[in-house]
């Protein structure tokens, strides 16, 4: 397995202003290809400054549809939710005119909550023009994580595009609360892929967990099933 080139940026600013150019292109792309597109994100506080960059990007939003890799079981009034951040930094100004379609519902279940999600993404075609990803300290990406009962079935390249509920961990294991994710298949089909890191730290990680095991390590699956991957780094934190 070849693990990407790790791109580096001299400062926040190159790096955002990079990853959103590289991620409106994609879906510039889409629209002009199929007349639409569909934008998947990660929650956290890395992804912010990109989002803020691609909001003002020269784009049809009115014909993009925008969802998120992962999010926490919590409806959007919970400061956890990753859609209400999502809303609150990419879906303002002229990207406020793209559609946004939530991973969570207020179902019996989580469970039950990603099935609907999975029926909403298949009816915007089952495929991601464009996905920004970011990663934990422990490796994680999307609600991917270690010793998770889900994490193999996540992890399984041959599946179909799909998002899956994810148990809160046990005996102190992230994460702490139930979540949803997508799968590696979602990934593996997608348009383009940025994997956004900052600091030593995150790129230490990322090189360790290239060389992993692609069952249990999901940068190593990334790499072992093709992802269209670009990893755009910066020391800054």
């Amino acid at each position: 397995m070849n693990s990407p080139a790790i791109e580096t940026f001299p400062d926040a600013d190159a790096w955002a202003a990079a990853a959103a150019a590289r991620l409106t292109e994609s879906l510039a792309d889409a629209v002009a290809a199929e007349g639409r597109a569909v934008f998947a994100g990660a929650g956290g506080s890395t992804p912010s400054p990109v989002y803020a960059r691609m909001a003002r990007a020269d784009l049809d939003w009115s014909k993009v549809t925008t969802t998120l890799v992962d999010e926490r079981y919590v409806p959007e009034t919970s400061p956890d939710s990753n859609a209400a951040l999502m809303k609150r930094t990419l879906l303002t100004g002229p990207a406020s005119a793209a559609r946004f379609l939530p991973l969570y519902s207020p179902s019996v279940t989580v469970d039950r909550a990603a099935a609907e999600a999975s029926k909403a993404l298949a009816v915007e075609g089952g495929r991601l023009d464009a996905v920004l990803l970011g990663m934990g300290e422990d490796g994680h990406i999307c609600s991917m994580f270690p010793e998770s009962p889900t994490l193999k079935t996540l992890l399984t390249p041959d599946l179909k595009p799909a998002v899956y509920g994810v148990p809160a961990g046990r005996d102190g294991l992230a994460p702490p609360q139930e979540r949803l994710s997508i799968n590696l298949p979602y990934l593996v089909g997608a348009r383009r892929v940025v994997l956004a890191l900052t600091g030593a730290a995150k790129r230490a990680v990322f090189e360790r967990e290239a060389t992993g095991d692609p069952r249990i390590h999901p940068i190593a699956a990334l790499i072992a099933a093709k992802v269209p991957l670009e990893v755009l780094w910066t020391e800054a934190v």
